[in-house]
């Protein structure tokens, strides 16, 4: 039950964080390109921020919670010796990948943000969209036993 529980939790916040990024890829981002306006991407952005991160930190304590639940701890991390442990392996390298464009992002690339400097954020939003749908697939192989 207590998985179970984990499992939910962690459901609902992925659904925020992927959500989110797919209406950002979407509906906000082709239009900003189209009008090389880019107020309203910074404006969701802003939006997006007070329920996004804390869905992603959700993500990181119900998925720690569930790979401990599944006997992968810290010290078998990145082993990648059976499937399940590779499946969760790869999730933390893609966590990893997008909490470091999120940081160049709030350091480096939003701050200079110009309609001419718009294909930054165009292949941030992209490779962060498909890094969330690659954990959600990742995520659902755990119950046929990982890859």
């Amino acid at each position: 039950m207590y998985h179970h529980f984990l499992l939910i939790i962690h459901l609902l916040a992925a659904t925020v964080w992927i959500g989110g990024h797919l209406i950002l890829a979407f509906r906000y981002l082709p239009e900003a390109i189209k009008t090389k306006n880019l107020e309203k991407l910074k404006a969701f952005k802003n939006k997006f921020e007070p329920i996004g991160m804390p869905s992603l930190i959700t993500l990181v304590i119900t998925g720690i919670l569930m790979a401990y639940d599944y006997d992968v701890t810290i010290t078998k991390w990145f082993s990648f010796s059976n499937g399940i442990e590779k499946v969760i392996s790869i999730k933390l390298i893609l966590f990893i990948t997008s909490l470091t464009l999120a940081i160049s992002a709030q350091l480096f690339i939003f701050p200079k943000l110009t309609p001419k400097r718009y294909y930054y954020v165009s292949i941030l939003i992209i490779v962060v969209t498909l890094i969330a749908i690659s954990m959600l697939v990742l995520g659902s192989l755990i119950r046929l036993g990982g890859i």
